[in-house]
């Protein structure tokens, strides 16, 4: 069906028009919008050209409103009025400034990095309720571009035009293996020496798991996996319990004590992950995010300083 309302009639016109209706000059409607008052006429001009009727008279240079410009400016209140309602919920159901946060983050995160991020969010927007999401990679992802979580913190994708990542820190992929292993005095793994080890990894679309199969392709072997798991916790006590190697994020180094040793890998095989926020470029000016990227950037240049001094 063909619109019956013309192009030239904006809601921007329609409120210039409520402006100059309640400040009965076009210097009071001027300063009401922060605006220019030649701005302010020639929008009411436009709006009457759209409107195909008049809607003032003219005495000297003032505007005289008629009939007809009292009756639109009064559906302009409601419309604009019903808009804004309508805007409101509409950020509110995309989850836009809400006071409500869903955080998606990987599970090797939740030791540190995720714990740290929550708190600080909380001292900067302490109204702002959080709710955390753990999965893969694959799975935030998903998340994220479905709008059921509002950020992600997780391996950095490749160039993405529909995403903002802001990189917080970048992580060493090593050999891990129980405690008093024949490996346990090596300074570094040549993985084609290890071609007759079993193996436990995670499954597919976790980002270690991709630094995994990316690591056994450079050493030239498909490893012998006896076991997938679906988190990085239970990853860790399987290696601790000896059923299995595999290769982990330094972030983890700490979680089992003495129980695990993370070794590094020779040059040839290193693998590294950029760990960062991640979320929908259509989302940057929410203030809640803009709150959470803040966040994030401190921690960043928090660690940064501390390798520096180290």
């Amino acid at each position: 069906m063909r619109s019956q309302i013309s192009e030239d009639i904006t809601f921007r016109k329609l409120e210039v028009l409520i402006a100059y209706m309640d400040g009965g000059s076009l210097t009071n409607a001027a300063a009401m919008l922060g605006i220019s008052a030649v701005s302010v006429h020639r929008a009411l001009h436009s709006l009457e050209e759209g409107m195909s009727c008049q809607l003032f008279g003219h005495k000297g240079r003032n505007l005289i409103p008629n009939e007809a410009a009292r009756v639109l400016a009064e559906a302009s209140r409601d419309v604009i009025g019903r808009m804004g309602d309508g805007i409101a919920a509409t950020r509110q159901v995309a989850g836009y400034s809400a006071s409500h946060l869903k955080i998606g983050s990987l599970y090797s995160l939740t030791n540190s990095t995720t714990p740290e991020v929550i708190f600080d969010m909380q001292l900067r927007r302490p109204d702002l309720q959080t709710e955390l999401v753990l999965g893969s990679n694959a799975d935030l992802l998903a998340k994220l571009r479905q709008n059921l979580v509002d950020a992600a913190l997780m391996a950095v994708p490749g160039d993405d035009p529909d995403l903002i990542s802001i990189p917080m820190f970048e992580d060493d992929i090593f050999f891990a293996a129980p405690a008093g292993s024949p490996y346990a005095r090596e300074t570094a793994i040549d993985l084609r020496q290890c071609a007759r080890e079993h193996y436990v990894s995670l499954s597919e679309g976790f980002i270690t798991y991709q630094g995994f199969v990316e690591a056994f392709r450079v050493a030239g072997f498909a490893p012998t996996v006896v076991m997938q798991v679906g988190d990085i916790f239970t990853l860790m006590n399987l290696v601790s319990a000896g059923l299995g190697y595999t290769l982990l994020p330094g972030r983890v180094r700490n979680v089992f004590g003495d129980k695990l040793q993370l070794i590094p890998l020779k040059p040839e095989f290193r693998m590294r992950q950029t760990i960062g926020v991640n979320f929908l470029r259509v989302r940057e000016r929410d203030p809640n995010l803009l709150a959470l990227a803040a966040v994030c950037r401190m921690l960043r240049a928090g660690r940064h300083g501390a390798g520096m001094a180290a």
